[in-house]
């Protein structure tokens, strides 16, 4: 796919590639959602979640909400990181109020074996039609980001059938059965390349790579079943598209003590949670990779000088110079008041220029 518009706005891709910016940029994990009443209301016409990610035109209307309401330097396609385990056949659907679940978790070498290679632009169609439906509406105005889970993140909910807070299956197979863990977590590695190259050919133009559950193994176990397939990925991924390069983002939630490991696999910048200190962290590695983050999320259910205040540390923790894409530590949460997003959006603009102004 060719692109369609120039981008009117490209500072995150900018600040991803460490290039001067006149203001940090910003988006905000999982800002399209239920936190917004036109999210809901667009969710209950598609009925169910997975339906809504399966309509083109309703995964497009609910990526660009957020944008008609704030000032954000990026879009983030609407799916679920669950889209590659359903492709592959193993039943998902979203209980009322307890997340997802699949009816087919993966107890045995056999069933690991008999996962199927899945061609994105096949079984995943659906997700290709989507980025271009909202890389058409977008009109340049922003980049979209595609995105995917983490090997070890989906063989979490592939194994544990559903959320878990033990993680005693995947973490049993990983130290019973290693050899069919990686079995599972290469098979896994090789559909999210396929799938994040599929994206960016339908018009992604930065990808990230969420590793939720990363931060629950020990520092070996993460290195080995973790963070190892993730370089794998980020070594297979298209990186130049339509003329520009297409940043990569490495983000594991509760990793911030591997920084130093996770910026030398070859992605462009680093998503740190909220427990990370974000001075230290570019101490670690400013020269290596961007930093993405990392504001707490409970701060967006304070008042507005708290959020003030909140957002200035964030941004001089990081400091003068490029390579800071502005974020929560993690996903926003959905009883957030969306106009404490608009002050929090506005004030990092407002607040970042001096950070840049000898860069810009």
């Amino acid at each position: 796919m060719s692109t369609a518009s120039p981008l009117v706005n490209d500072r995150f891709l900018r600040a991803l590639l460490r290039q001067p910016v006149d203001y940090t940029p910003l988006w905000i994990m999982r800002q399209a959602g239920r936190y917004l009443p036109e999210y809901r209301a667009t969710r209950s016409k598609a009925g169910d979640f997975m339906s809504l990610c399966r309509s083109a035109e309703l995964a497009c209307e609910v990526t660009l909400q957020p944008l008609e309401r704030f000032d954000l330097d990026a879009a983030i396609l609407f799916s679920d990181i669950l889209t590659v385990p359903d492709a592959m056949g193993l039943g998902l659907s979203f209980a009322a109020g307890e997340g997802p679940v699949f009816a087919h978790p993966l107890r045995s070498r056999a069933a690991i074996e008999k996962l199927p290679i899945i061609d994105p632009n096949l079984e995943l169609g659906y997700v290709m039609n989507a980025v271009r439906t909202i890389r058409h509406a977008l009109q340049g105005r922003v980049p979209l980001i595609g995105f995917s889970g983490s090997p070890w993140t989906l063989a979490t909910y592939m194994v544990e059938g559903g959320s878990t807070k033990e993680f005693a299956h995947i973490k049993g197979l990983m130290y019973s059965d290693p050899s069919s863990a990686h079995l599972l977590l290469d098979k896994l590695s090789r559909a999210v390349t396929d799938y994040l190259n599929a994206q960016v050919q339908s018009g992604a133009q930065a990808l990230m790579i969420f590793d939720t559950w990363g931060g629950v193994l020990s520092p070996d176990k993460y290195r080995e079943f973790s963070l190892r397939y993730m370089a794998q990925i980020v070594d297979g991924l298209i990186r130049e598209h339509d003329g520009r390069r297409v940043p990569v983002i490495v983000f594991t939630k509760g990793g911030g003590a591997w920084a130093q490991d996770i910026a030398a696999i070859g992605a462009d910048a680093m998503g740190v949670d909220w427990t990370s200190d974000l001075t230290a962290v570019r101490q670690q590695v400013g020269h290596l990779v961007a930093l993405q983050g990392n504001l707490d999320p409970s701060v967006l259910y304070a008042p507005e000088p708290v959020i003030e205040q909140e957002v200035a540390r964030v941004l001089a923790a990081f400091g003068h110079g490029n390579g800071h894409v502005f974020n929560l530590g993690h996903g926003i949460h959905q009883h957030v008041d969306p106009d404490r997003v608009r002050y929090l959006v506005d004030a990092v603009h407002r607040l970042s220029r001096p950070y840049h102004a000898a860069h810009s």
